[in-house]
């Protein structure tokens, strides 16, 4: 059998129960970089760990090479656990795992984890949704996005409507100029989290006009989630006077 398991944003209380129990009974773990990875620690004694995570940029193990290791330990009678950072299904690309294990025959339970793209701004006091400031909000992708436009207009709407990008830090540039262009404004408040509930966790803040050039002067890496939107002045980290500043940039 397979066990698809999202492990949240790699805080090992932030898995679930299931999950972790699944995890503890594994013969044999296929894990992630970003993934509550403290656990491999209380695997049993012959669990075998197989390292396949990636840095951006940088994929020593393709995605067609760990769908082969799922089914071929799923076959050699193992229980494997797919342990992935965030949510499979939140661009975790658990439905192409499913997919290749479902085609092959092979058992595959889904457990769904807490997505970075929600917990980390939470971790920063900051609400994707908030009454009178937000009521709705959209997850993208930067690894996708046109390096000329951002690949951003079809990201509809205006302040009131959070956008989280996941893998942006890259494009970081392109993305604000290109929401900047639009309803938004080059005035509209963007915070970035670095490595959410990790011992880094570090939150930048300014506008899409300021934040490339925040970000580049104080080294922002990855793994990051951006949030743009009104909600980022509800954050408890935002430097004194941010929220005054945005007013009156308005």
């Amino acid at each position: 059998t397979v066990a698809l398991v999202g492990g949240g944003p790699g805080h090992i209380g932030l898995i679930s129960a299931r999950g972790l129990a699944l995890l503890k009974g594994a013969d044999v773990v296929v894990a992630d970089r970003l993934g509550p990875t403290d656990l491999l620690d209380d695997l049993a004694p012959n669990a075998l760990i197989i390292n396949v995570g990636k840095l951006p940029d940088h994929h020593p193990i393709p995605q067609d090479e760990i769908n082969r290791i799922l089914v071929q330990q799923a076959k050699a009678g193992h229980r494997v656990v797919r342990l992935k950072g965030g949510d499979p299904y939140v661009l975790g690309r658990g439905g192409e795992e499913l997919d290749y294990c479902q085609d092959n025959s092979i058992t595959v339970e889904v457990l769904p984890g807490i997505t970075s793209a929600i917990s980390v701004p939470a971790a920063a006091g900051i609400p994707l949704t908030h009454r009178g400031l937000a009521t709705g909000f959209s997850v993208i992708t930067g690894h996708t996005l046109d390096k000329q436009t951002g690949g951003l207009h079809a990201v509809a709407g205006g302040r009131d409507h959070t956008v989280v990008v996941l893998m942006g830090v890259t494009l970081l540039p392109e993305i604000a100029a290109a929401l900047a262009a639009g309803e938004r404004g080059p005035s509209c408040p963007v915070a970035i989290i670095e490595d959410g509930y990790g011992v880094n966790q570090r939150a930048s803040f300014g506008t899409l006009e300021t934040i490339a050039q925040i970000a580049a002067d104080r080294g922002v890496r990855s793994p990051a989630v951006i949030v743009i939107g009104d909600v980022v002045l509800r954050s408890h980290l935002a430097p004194a006077g941010f929220a005054a500043e945005i007013e009156l940039a308005n």
